[in-house]
This record gives C-alpha cells, structure tokens and sequence, in this order.
C-alpha cells in the first residue's frame, strides 16, 4: 500500500523500516526534513526502495496516490493538532488520517467529527511496541469507523506481530484501549519495582539479574517486563547506580485514574503506581518533612537535619 508518515522519531522510524521491508511504500516526513533523507537512504542502501522522503507536508500530499492516508506520529496535543490542521490543509473528502500517538480519547471523537465535515476520515490507533517493535511486531489497537479502518488492514498486519492487530470498536477506542493498557503497565512496573528494592535491601547477596530471568522460566510473574528487567540488570549492573530514580509520565496513567474515577471503579494500584511517579520527581519532599517533624513532636523521634 502507499502511505504517507510524519514523525520519525524512535518508534516512527521503526515502523516505516517494518513496513517497507513488508512491501509498502512511503513517504516519510519529518519536522527534522535530514532524518527523512537519512532513513530513506539507509533503507534504500539495505535493499528496500520504499521510501520517499518529502521536505514539507504539502509535498507529502502531492507524492501520494489518493485515496491518500497519512500516518502521524509525533508527541499527544499541541504538535498533533497542529500536524492535523495543516495536514487539512492539503487532504481531500475521502483521505484518512491515522493518529498513533499517545492521544486522548476525547480529544480522538472530536476530530473525527471535526474532520467529518471536510469529508475526512479519522483513525485512532494506540501503538504498543517501544523500541522493540521493529524486530517483534507493534500490538496496534485501531478505533474507527469500519470503513475508515478496513482498507488499511493490510497497514496494520504488517506492523502488528501474528494476533496482534485489533479493531476495538469506533472512534476513540483504539486511544482508550491503550490508555488502559498503559494503566496497568504503570502497575505492573510498579510491583517489579517493589519487590527488587526488597530483594536489593535483603540481607542475602543475591543476582537480582538471575533472579529476574530465573522467573521467566515457569513462575506465574514472568512476562516481557520481567525480560527488560534481566537485561537492565545485566547492562546497569543491580546497583544501577549512574541512573537517577525520576520516572517521567506520558498522561494515559492520569487519564485512566480519572477514568476510574468518573465510572466509580476502583483502581487503587494504578492509582498509587501514579503517585509514585509524581513522588519521584521530588529531590527533597516537603510531605516527608512534615512526617518527620511531626513523627519529633509527639513522639521524640529524631530528625536529620539537611
């Protein structure tokens, strides 16, 4: 099939890689127009000849074969809106647009009525994979009207490993589903987390990269997670000592603790899994003083003083 990308960082640039190497051709943009050139060069020297690259969006526009689709990949709000509005400025009644970053879901059913007016379609499409996703496959869940989504099946399965590729339902749904999905990814990580630091503290010496791929092997706590673990333990060292324990979010882990909240789920280790993070961002919690002076006032107990 013919597509037109924007957004070429770690992840975009994989997928244009899986999908020329799968027979589709592209053509590429990025903000960055060198990083097109780059990786269309670099394709094209490794014997797949897929990939145009273009040097604005109108030129995207013009290289591809309507109906056109464009595929955005840049960062959730402000840079997708805007890549939206200018890509409208370009695109024809009976286009699509593909969004598959880390967007909104409410933000999702107001474009695609939005675009709807210009006779434009709209797909969602929540992208799991990292930077992994080149040699293993990226698990797509894609939300849409079905014939928005139906033509571009061939898209998905190329990117998706086998099973991996889901239509979850109509517009939004691809984003919600992801933002669940990295919900519970941020409370999975959160008890890896946790039971390390208690193996780290033990009184034992203990090879916590062993231990890590050790339970990958039968125990009903293996998974992919449990395998970055053996290997950020192999390359780090367990200390992990040059690293700095400030853990940043990308916004599905609030949207979906505000989610429980309006629908009266409770979801207190996705919850706290969040407060955890925002906790690590924090050299020095004022929270924490106020513990320690009260713990000094009723108690006695002692204090350190900076």
């Amino acid at each position: 099939m013919h597509l037109g990308f924007i957004g070429l960082g770690r992840m975009g640039a994989n997928m244009c890689r899986r999908l020329v190497r799968d027979g589709h051709e592209l053509v590429i943009y990025n903000r960055t127009v060198e990083k097109a050139t780059e990786l269309a060069a670099e394709e094209r020297a490794a014997g797949h000849d897929g990939l145009t690259a273009a040097s604005s969006v109108a030129e995207l526009v013009a290289k591809l074969e309507k109906p056109r689709t464009a595929w955005i990949m840049v960062p959730a709000g402000d840079a997708t809106e805007a890549q939206i509005a200018e890509l409208v400025e370009h695109l024809e009644p009976g286009d699509t647009i593909v969004d598959g970053g880390n967007t909104n879901f409410h933000d999702d059913v107001r474009r695609h009525a939005e675009l709807a007016k210009h006779g434009i379609r709209y797909i969602d499409a929540g992208v799991s994979g990292g930077i992994w996703g080149l040699a293993n496959g990226f698990c797509l869940m894609v939300g849409g009207e079905p014939e928005a989504v139906t033509p571009l099946e061939p898209i998905f399965k190329s990117l998706a490993p086998v099973d991996g590729y889901l239509h979850t339902g109509g517009p939004g749904s691809g984003h919600y589903v992801k933002m669940v999905h990295n919900g519970i990814e941020y409370g999975m990580m959160q008890a890896y987390a946790e039971g390390f630091e208690i193996l780290h503290a033990s009184d034992y010496t203990l090879n916590l990269a062993a231990i890590s791929d050790l339970w990958n092997h039968g125990s009903v706590v293996r998974s992919w997670l449990l395998e970055l673990a053996t290997l950020a333990f192999t390359s780090n060292g367990q200390d992990l000592e040059h690293l700095k324990g400030w853990v940043a979010d990308s916004g599905e882990g609030r949207w979906t603790v505000q989610e429980a909240i309006d629908h009266d789920v409770p979801a207190p280790v996705i919850t706290l899994s969040l407060l955890t993070r925002l906790r690590s961002r924090q050299d020095d919690s004022y929270g924490a003083k106020v513990l320690a002076a009260l713990r000094n006032e009723f108690g006695g107990h002692a204090v350190k003083a900076e």
